[in-house]
């Protein structure tokens, strides 16, 4: 279909602008191809390349940067080593980002010495405390290997209830016993979904809690393991990834949001994850709406309507037809300027 659209400021326009010399004052910035909300990473974690390098203070900015460039003008920073600072989602010249602030991890459930060490009566409130430090959002580390104990139902549920309360939204990382866990205490996303139950996948649609799987992440992971001599966690690894691939067909069959994350680096490869997507059975529109207007609206942003924010990307061709497009934007705009 086609439509023109019009920038006021930092807000997108159907109707052009009005008053004397508005007129004169218009350029036209894309004329022909395909628009669409800018594209949306919903797990990147700008700052810290390692968990042990620590968070550089200047490395936000040089990853933001690097999703700008490739069309991905919402981020969703689902903990780090540091909270983002305040002035990331204000810059100009920055993507927007909704940010979980630190890590709150219990004994033995995460990376040595990164994010906050509670005990699991700590829990609920580090949370909260997160939460409400950032832009609402906390990641609970709910479960981290397998063969070791999640954080216990009770104890998620009362941390999730405890930010919600405070108009919060979780999200949970999680591989086995902590997906449970997480989808029955009522998390606003799962992240990974290794050993994830189908069984639970309706309950995640009736509740909106959305999948986010990192396939990209996993893939490469799944090769390392398969070249490696046979034990437990070899199977166990390669029985994840199995998994997962599988769950983003049936997570979209049950009517679960999908939302597309890279998680690791370098920053702006959300089109190769689109493709993993694809690659994984996700129709074609679900897949390219899981970086951009789906992800988008899940995230409270509008998409392409009259007072949205006027972040656009436009391609040569439609990137549902033609998903190659996604790696070739030919304009994108941020905030109403262009950038690129």
């Amino acid at each position: 279909m086609e439509r023109t659209f019009w920038t006021d400021g930092e807000v997108l326009r159907t109707e052009p602008p009005a008053g004397p010399g508005a007129a004169r004052a218009v350029e036209s910035v894309v004329d022909g191809g395909r628009l669409v909300p800018g594209l949306v990473d919903a797990h990147t974690h700008p700052g810290a390349e390692e968990p042990e390098d620590g968070f550089d203070g200047a490395a936000p900015q040089r990853h933001l940067e690097a999703h700008r460039d490739a069309g991905v003008l919402l981020v969703r920073t689902p903990g780090t080593m540091e909270r983002m600072p305040g002035w990331v989602d204000a810059a100009p010249e920055l993507p927007r980002a909704r940010s979980a602030g630190r890590w709150p991890a219990t004994p033995g459930r995460f990376f040595p010495g990164v994010g906050r060490n509670l005990s699991e009566e700590q829990l609920p409130g580090a949370a909260v405390a997160e939460a409400t430090a950032s832009s609402g959002w906390c990641k609970v580390i709910g479960d981290w290997r397998r063969d070791e104990p999640a954080v216990p139902l009770e104890i998620m549920t009362e941390a999730v209830a405890a930010v919600y309360a405070v108009g919060g939204r979780v999200a949970v990382h999680r591989t086995a016993e902590g997906s449970r866990n997480a989808v029955l205490a009522g998390a606003d996303s799962l992240g990974h979904g290794r050993h994830l139950a189908p069984a639970l996948l309706n309950l995640k649609a009736h509740q909106g809690t959305a999948y986010v799987p990192t396939l990209g992440a996993s893939a490469g992971s799944a090769e390392v393991w398969r070249g490696r001599e046979r034990s437990p966690k070899r199977s166990a690894r390669l029985e994840g990834w199995t998994g997962m691939v599988a769950n983003v067909r049936a997570a979209h069959e049950a009517g679960v949001t999908a939302l597309a994350r890279t998680d690791t680096f370098p920053c702006g490869t959300v089109a190769a994850e689109i493709r993993q997507l694809l690659d994984a059975a996700l129709p074609a529109g679900e897949a390219v709406g899981a970086a951009s207007w789906a992800a988008r609206s899940w995230l409270g942003l509008p998409g392409l309507t009259a007072g949205a924010p006027a972040d656009l990307v436009a391609y040569d061709q439609d990137p549902v037809a033609h998903p190659e497009v996604l790696e070739h934007p030919v304009r994108i705009v941020l905030r109403g300027r262009v950038v690129r």
